[in-house]
């Protein structure tokens, strides 16, 4: 099948859905999910579509706000992660007070640690566990579980983060924009993510490529507000003070 024609398909079952998956374009189409992704970032450029994470929305600026669980995220994009959490977890050292945000990226980061006295503090409760498991000195927020993302959210999470105050924070993020920052589909996430930067003297944001161009519901912080730790360098995203490639 031709480009222009898969185009026409994936754009005829947009004005249909108003928002589609690249797990729909790839099954409706009987292509590949890397396909699909090219396909979906084509018609953002030529402005037909709006990308967003995992899929695309009608251009009339609407979102989804559908968050994927974390055994929906594990796997995806998993070498290029595990490059992004190397990379990181060589950033700390034993002086630091770390803030460790939920997340598949942050939580593949504890597999590399090295052997640090740091303290961390984290809103995941099986970060926490191997953490701890590992011997490091760990604190882990109250608040309200949320079940999809195992994330702790809500107003006591964000009480507690006001009284630390981090040398080092990393994060994770659904999309990254120029004119959006850093973004995520869950408005109590974001709440959660903007206290903590705000409270972290150096913030880190783990992001693989794929999350570049793409915008989710909510805001929690600008992009100058941290520095991007990805795996490649991404067309309009020029790596140096600001994004540091993991290669």
């Amino acid at each position: 099948m031709l480009s222009e024609q898969r185009y026409e398909k994936i754009l005829a079952l947009l004005e249909e859905k108003k928002s589609i998956t690249v797990a729909e374009v790839t099954e409706l189409l009987g292509i590949s999910e890397s396909t699909a992704r090219r396909d979906i970032t084509a018609l953002d450029r030529a402005g037909r579509l709006t990308k967003v994470f995992g899929g695309a929305v009608t251009s009339d600026g609407s979102l989804v706000t559908h968050e994927p669980t974390v055994a929906q995220k594990v796997e995806v994009q998993k070498a290029e992660k595990m490059c992004i959490a190397r990379f990181a977890a060589e950033l700390i050292e034993d002086s630091d007070f770390v803030y460790l945000d939920a997340g598949t990226t942050t939580w593949y980061m504890l597999d590399f640690l090295p052997h640090v006295q740091a303290t961390f503090v984290t809103n995941a409760v099986a970060h926490a566990q191997k953490l701890a498991a590992r011997g490091n000195r760990v604190f882990l927020i109250g608040g309200e579980l949320k079940s999809s993302t195992e994330a702790v959210i809500g107003a006591q999470a964000m009480e507690t983060l006001e009284r630390y105050h981090f040398t080092k924070g990393f994060f994770g993020t659904n999309g990254i924009s120029k004119r959006e920052g850093f973004t995520t589909p869950d408005a109590g996430e974001a709440q959660v993510k903007r206290t903590a930067m705000r409270q972290c003297r150096k913030c880190y944001v783990l992001a693989d490529s794929s999350k570049f161009g793409n915008i989710s519901a909510v805001t929690f912080a600008p992009l100058e507000a941290g520095t991007i730790v990805t795996e490649k360098a991404v067309e309009g995203y020029q790596a140096g003070e600001r994004i540091i490639l993991c290669e």
